[in-house]
């Protein structure tokens, strides 16, 4: 759901979700708190856990955690109850899983104040201070030397104090994420360890040693009585919130029922998203399919999934539609051969994928990389079209039939053999589409719908494994790493964070374009009454995007700033608005308003203070920048934020 850049969407998905959870717990069949959503930035292309993240820019997540959460919660903290509790996790800089003898529950990440406040907690920042969600995750990781569920500076001065997380919120560990503080972090005691989680503010252990040695540490005096009522106080105030002691008919979620569940709106809604979130990555007229073809041979691993296209961490769908049952729905006579496994290296299925491929009039392979190589707890060692893939892909090219490609999994595979070889004559990339995902494909593939969906993430050239280890937190390039991201990445990526292309084309006019300067101390002044200073709003630019082309189609405007402001390095660009236009029919004009906040186009200096510096900010719409326009900052710098400083060194 990352690629469809769409909130709306999200909140509606997070909704659906959060009134599904409720119905089954008035049956006895779930709980109230929900462990979603994972928001660490997916900063790595090998973290096996990437899958679950909606991409790696931190206003992008920050965005789609606040629409999640609103949505699963039943509004903005709302009064009196929530529909469910959403948690946000995991706190923080937790994106390894085992990589090179560096495992999670072990790992400990270094991470500067600069890239902490930057890049690692923005997502978290929006969800714990913005969203107002109900409870938190910490970590199996530790944060520059102190585990987080027993780090009194994330969860106090940080959580607690800097975000205002209130006392009806509590704080659960990953599970058995306080056992690990004692190991393999090595860092106390077992006694000690459950003292200083629970004293960090780790309310609640998923796992054994909370009621194994809290009554040790207690007996030790480790903790108190004042200690345990508070963790106690949060977790029993979040029950409040949620009802659960109160009558029945005073609670409207308490009437939801069997008919709330796998309604017609959601079955639409798991079909769009899987439709917003399908990126076209390259196109040679081939798509959508002529309607004179047939016959189609589908090849691949994924092309008779089911259960697959869900990623990790999934319910019982009521139905799931593989890509064969899609191109069946859509009327073709269709041949499927598995050809090879995602992994495998066996070739004797290779000729009967060619057989087949031979007498059909388009060949679609669908593959890629699925949980047998990306999962919690598994990390990659390359980005590379894993078993012999490409192997088959380029016997299928042989043949001289129009061939697409259907990439899936979440995380990034080097694609350059497939883009720069005119026999692929389309690329689509699909992640993993979920219960409706063979129809969303295949509406797609034969132009039912538009592809509008933008990479979440980057796609390096294999090389870039070799160049920096999974361990390195830090963003910025240097002497021994191109650095990390779209903001930071100093090399020629395969595609682009926000690249994808369409069925039809646009063309783009400023209806509010910035002015040519602005005051940073009218700005400032202006944003006295804003919850924060950092959301204070800066200006809301809009522009129009016309499809001159022959299909509707929605189109995401994304507006980049870049720019010498503040001190050096300079990030290549952050993206600071988007929006999605939905439905551009041809020969008619869609507005798009981006609205910019001044947090949006500050930076952060070394103690993690945002500042909005004088200078010359350039703002690009898409990767391809077809709208630019400067604009000035005059005045002196002004701070916007200030973090709390860690007083205590572990």
């Amino acid at each position: 759901m990352g690629a469809a850049f769409d909130d709306e969407l999200i909140k509606s998905v997070g909704s659906i979700v959060g009134m599904e959870g409720r119905a089954f717990n008035n049956y006895g069949r779930a709980g109230l708190d929900f462990w979603t959503p994972n928001i660490n930035p997916f900063k790595d292309p090998r973290w096996g856990r990437g899958q679950e993240t909606p991409g790696e820019d931190p206003y992008h997540l920050s965005q789609y955690v606040y629409n999640l959460v609103v949505g699963l919660q039943g509004g903005l903290d709302p009064q009196p109850y929530y529909q469910v509790v959403s948690t946000c996790k995991h706190f923080a800089g937790y994106d390894l899983e085992d990589w090179d003898g560096n495992v999670r529950y072990g790992f400990n990440a270094v991470i500067t104040s600069q890239d902490l406040v930057e890049y690692y907690l923005p997502s978290f920042q929006s969800c714990y201070r913005d969203a107002k969600v109900g409870a938190a995750m910490c970590s199996y990781n530790a944060v520059n030397g102190v585990p987080s569920c027993a780090d009194t500076y994330l969860l106090q001065d940080i959580l607690r104090d800097f975000y205002g997380f209130a006392r009806d919120r509590w704080i659960t560990s990953d599970c058995d994420a306080v056992q690990n503080i004692y190991f393999p972090h090595n860092y106390a005691t077992p006694q000690q360890a459950v003292a200083d989680a629970l004293k960090a503010g780790t309310d609640l252990d998923c796992g054994n040693f909370y009621p194994e040695w809290l009554p040790v540490a207690y007996n030790e005096s480790l903790i108190t009585e004042t200690d345990l009522r508070t963790a106690l106080v949060h977790q029993y105030a979040s029950l409040v919130r949620l009802g659960y002691f109160d009558p029945e008919d005073r609670q409207p979620y308490r009437k939801y029922d069997w008919s709330s569940i796998d309604t017609p709106p959601a079955r639409w809604l798991a079909y769009q998203a899987a439709v917003e979130g399908i990126v076209l990555l390259k196109n040679d007229r081939t798509l959508p399919l002529s309607s004179s073809i047939n016959n189609i041979a589908l090849i691949g691993p994924w092309a008779n999934a089911t259960t697959q296209m869900q990623g990790n961490y999934f319910g019982v769908a009521p139905y799931l539609i593989s890509p064969v049952m899609g191109a069946m729905d859509n009327g073709y006579n269709v041949t499927y051969v598995l050809g090879t496994n995602i992994t495998s290296n066996d070739t004797s299925g290779f000729a009967a994928a060619v057989a087949a491929a031979t007498e059909a009039d388009v060949i679609i392979y669908a593959g890629g990389i699925d949980l047998t190589v990306e999962a919690e707890n598994m990390d990659r060692y390359t980005i590379t079209w894993p078993g012999n893939q490409l192997e088959l892909i380029a016997q299928l090219q042989a043949i001289g039939k129009p061939l697409v490609v259907v990439q899936f999994g979440g995380g990034q595979i080097d694609d350059t053999v497939l883009k720069g070889n005119a026999s692929v004559n389309a690329l689509v990339w699909a992640g993993y589409p979920g219960q409706s995902g063979g129809k969303a494909i295949f509406d797609i593939l034969v132009g039912k719908v538009a592809p509008a969906g933008r990479l979440p993430i980057t796609q390096y050239p294999a090389n870039y494994v070799n160049e920096i280890p999974m361990t390195d937190m830090n963003l910025r390039p240097n002497s021994m790493s191109p650095g990390r991201t779209y903001t930071w990445y100093t090399d020629i990526p395969v595609y682009e964070f926000g690249y994808g292309e369409h069925y039809t084309t646009f063309s783009y006019e400023w209806v509010q374009a910035p002015a040519a300067s602005y005051s940073i101390q009218a700005l400032v002044n202006g944003g006295k009454y804003a919850a924060y200073l950092d959301v204070a709003p800066f200006a809301t630019l809009v522009v129009s995007v016309m499809n001159a082309g022959n299909r509707t189609s929605d189109y995401i405007s994304l507006l980049f700033a870049s720019g010498t402001y503040g001190d050096a390095p300079y990030p290549n660009k952050v993206l600071v608005s988007y929006a999605r236009s939905h439905g551009i029919t041809p020969g008619t004009t869609a507005t798009a308003e981006l609205p910019i906040a001044l947090g949006n186009l500050a930076r952060a200096d070394t103690n993690g203070n945002f500042w909005l510096y004088p200078g010359t900010y350039e703002l690009a719409l898409d990767t391809s920048r077809v709208l630019t326009s400067k604009f000035e900052l005059t005045g002196s710098p002004a701070q916007l934020t200030s973090f709390p400083q860690n007083t205590v060194t572990s």
